[in-house]
């Protein structure tokens, strides 16, 4: 099943200066990509609660996938994966959903393996979108009972600052800068930054020096991106007017995947992002691949709104379940093809 994106959106032809369109090969279903991203999610959309009060805390449950507590320091950023304690407690967020009957999640549609859309069945699909029925199913007593919201990368955190969404399922790393602007459950999965290059391009070595001078995609709002900013190794990641106005959106992009068709047009040497989601792309391409090895550790949460604590202990009980077998047969389903040798979940921290 191949996915991509078509001429009339992110992938426009090439122009004069750039790389003929030879990479462009084993993707037949680039079109249909676009097709299917401009399903874009018809659901109707309920506006949300929007409590700031915090549910009281209940204690941490026991058994396999439940973790230890681990000290926490806002100042220095220690262990920023540590999350609330589980609790099946309602609070005002979860009362607010109970009500609506409904629970809202931004995911991503077109992330092969994670969460991308269907044609044939024109449904969303994948790892984070089992992951998000499985949150919702606790809450109200069925899977169906969610309403998927399709978000960019860099609309993450305001889609559930506005109340847009009740939850991000959309592997989304916690790191220190985000705890300060959303709540993120424990860790789902473990990841880390790596370089997604044509196989032809010998050059490119992975993350490091032979970057030099190498045009390099990434999403906007990403960690990918704030890795470039500390250290690009003299790579050209930042487009002109970056983040005004002018921004010729060629480098840093809305999406991660608008990154892969600029790769496959030849208007971009390299793509920088997660491991996870970069092995399914190469999966999906033959014409690329991983380079060199991951240079960061990403730990994916799911995320909500900044003082939605009741949401935050329910998500981390599901959580505490689905470590003890579902996590392992959506792996098994999703993704262990494309990113074999994962032995399970990371051991969830709590604050």
């Amino acid at each position: 099943m191949h996915y991509g994106v078509d001429d009339a959106g992110r992938g426009a032809p090439a122009g004069p200066g750039r790389r003929p369109l030879s990479r462009l090969r084993g993707w037949g279903g680039v079109a249909a990509m676009a097709v299917a991203c401009g399903l874009t999610a018809s659901l109707t959309l309920l506006p949300l609660a929007r409590g700031g009060h915090r549910a009281s805390a209940a204690p941490a449950v026991s058994g396999p996938g439940v973790g230890i507590g681990v000290p926490v320091r806002a100042d220095s950023c220690v262990n920023p994966e540590a999350s609330l304690s589980p609790s099946t407690a309602d609070g005002p967020s979860i009362t607010a959903i109970k009500k609506r009957g409904k629970l809202v999640v931004g995911v991503d549609q077109s992330s092969y393996r994670w969460g991308y859309r269907n044609p044939g069945k024109r449904t969303l699909e994948g790892f984070d979108i089992d992951l998000a029925k499985a949150v919702a199913k606790d809450i109200l007593g069925s899977e169906d009972s969610v309403i998927f919201r399709a978000i960019p990368t860099n609309q993450r955190i305001a889609a559930l600052e506005s109340g847009k969404v009740d939850l991000v399922v959309r592997t989304m790393t916690i790191n220190c800068k985000r705890i300060r602007q959303v709540a993120f459950s424990t860790a789902y999965f473990q990841a880390g930054q790596q370089v997604l290059a044509p196989k032809e391009d010998s050059a490119i070595q992975g993350y490091g020096p032979s970057l030099k001078g190498k045009r390099v995609c990434t999403a906007e709002g990403s960690t990918a991106y704030e890795a470039l900013e500390k250290n690009s190794f003299g790579a050209v990641f930042k487009d002109e007017g970056d983040g005004t106005k002018d921004d010729k959106d060629l480098l840093t992009v809305p999406n991660q995947l608008d990154c892969l068709a600029r790769l496959q047009l030849g208007e971009v040497d390299a793509v920088v992002t997660d491991n996870a989601l970069a092995a399914g792309q190469a999966a999906q391409d033959p014409a690329i691949e991983l380079k060199g090895e991951p240079f960061t550790t990403e730990y994916y949460g799911v995320a909500a709104k900044l003082g939605n604590d009741d949401l935050v202990r329910r998500v981390n009980q599901v959580l505490v379940r689905y470590r003890q077998g579902p996590w392992q047969a959506a792996y098994d389903k999703w993704l262990k093809a494309d990113l074999p040798g994962i032995s399970g979940p990371p051991a969830p921290k709590y604050k």
